[in-house]
């Protein structure tokens, strides 16, 4: 048999940030007893009593009764391959339409397998073969990172601040000789980052994209853990020029294992092969329908069950899933001024998100897999390198501790191995 040499296959596949991935979930496999900080997973309190079976028939219902379907047609509705738009759109656009303030068409929205899918279809349309740059913050979600490094897509990034993105630096950069084609944002506590941007900050941005032609990729996962008075409008919901690609997912207010995603490209497509122009949308659906096909039907009906429960809003669960992340952050926070306050060892630091799954921790040292290692086998704690974040290749004296999937008495032990490690094992 011959076999296949690493320089043959497409140089995504010797990138440290798919080894690194890899090399984590190995780690978390090799020790189940230590505490993990690493997964930026739901807490699965709010999924363990999921009726799926409930809201597959509260979706038949829903065809049946407003759509008009028989019976036997719904059924079919849900166990055929579907439409690689999506079946849910009409209910995913009344959703943004009440809980966002973003008016579109179903027309204009994907459903996608996970917000990952969207991320990716997205960018295989923008981007051709060339010299076109991705701008995203530094750091930034390495599934963005990730999916440019499998479509040959150059990369800049843009330093993250408290204040999100540095606005600034990004008008610099469009500037600077390359053309950025579009900007990947998480505008609400990014991961990994957990800076927020302003109202003001929110404006400029598009500002800057309609005054230098470049479209803003919006991710919207975590705008949801605000604390209440505390939300801010999403990019989306403030564009007029149609130059904002927003993308959302249903893995952490309803259930991960759905894999439900969404995108809403309303940009319009001039000059189209097919006559006149269309919906970006619409060429997001035609990659997909050679990528995954269509999103799974029955995974789309739990997910249209779930808010048609809810009367076609998301607020209500949301609220309670924002209160116990709120409470974890402000636990994970506590604790570490507990055990790491007074720091053990000069230039040990950390940001203070305001919401989100996650907190960074800058040290004195190279953060290193081998650390990583060390601090699973000796110490019993868990947590993720931060360098993987950093298409800059910054990053390297920091780790990611992510709070979301842990109890109060689980983040207070972690903190306390962690500081053990860090006092011990550095």
């Amino acid at each position: 048999m011959t076999g296949q040499r690493l320089t043959d296959l497409h140089g995504s596949l010797r990138d440290p940030l798919l080894g690194s991935i890899g090399f984590l979930n190995e780690v978390m496999g090799r020790y189940p007893e230590a505490i993990s900080f690493a997964p930026g997973a739901p807490h699965p309190e709010f999924y363990d009593d999921v009726d799926v079976a409930g809201h597959l028939d509260r979706y038949l219902r829903h065809l049946e009764t407003d759509r008009g379907l028989a019976p036997d047609a719904a059924r079919r509705r849900l166990f055929e391959y579907g439409p690689s738009r999506g079946l849910i759109n009409d209910l995913v656009a009344d959703l943004l339409r009440r809980d966002a303030g973003i008016h579109t068409l179903p027309e204009a929205l994907v459903i996608t397998v996970g917000a990952q899918e969207a991320m990716l279809l997205t960018l295989r349309a923008l981007y051709t073969p060339g010299d076109d740059l991705l701008a995203v913050a530094d750091p930034s979600f390495v599934g963005i990172l990730g999916a440019a490094r499998m479509l040959d897509i150059p990369v800049v990034g843009i330093e993250e601040t408290a204040d999100g993105p540095d606005l600034d630096a990004l008008a610099k950069a469009c500037t600077a000789g390359r053309r950025i084609r579009a900007f990947y944002v998480a505008p609400d506590f990014a991961n990994p980052g957990g800076g927020r941007m302003s109202v003001a900050s929110r404006h400029r941005l598009l500002e800057l994209a309609e005054e230098h032609d470049f479209l803003v990729i919006e991710d919207n996962t975590y705008g949801f853990t605000a604390a209440p008075g505390q939300e801010r409008p999403v990019l989306k919901a403030l564009d007029r020029s149609r130059r904002v690609v927003h993308i959302g997912t249903f893995a952490k207010v309803c259930f991960p294992g759905a894999r439900v995603g969404f995108v809403v490209a309303d940009q319009r497509v001039a000059a189209h092969p097919s006559g006149g122009d269309r919906l970006l949308a619409d060429d997001l659906a035609a990659l997909k329908s050679v990528v995954t096909v269509n999103t799974a039907p029955i995974a789309q009906a739990v997910i249209g069950g779930i808010l048609l429960a809810n009367g076609g809003s998301l607020a209500v669960p949301a609220r309670r899933r924002a209160v116990r992340y709120q409470q974890n952050l402000d636990h994970l926070l506590r604790a570490l001024d507990t055990w790491l306050g007074p720091s053990p060892r000069a230039g040990v630091r950390w940001n203070r998100p305001d919401g989100g799954f996650f907190v960074r921790v800058h040290l004195p040292v190279p953060v290193t897999l081998a650390l990583l290692e060390r601090s699973a086998a000796e110490f019993g704690v868990l947590w993720t390198p931060m360098a993987q974040f950093y298409p800059t290749g910054a990053g390297d004296r920091q780790l990611r501790l992510s709070c979301s999937y842990l109890d109060a008495e689980q983040i207070d032990e972690g903190a306390a191995r962690l500081a053990a490690f860090l006092q011990e094992g550095l």
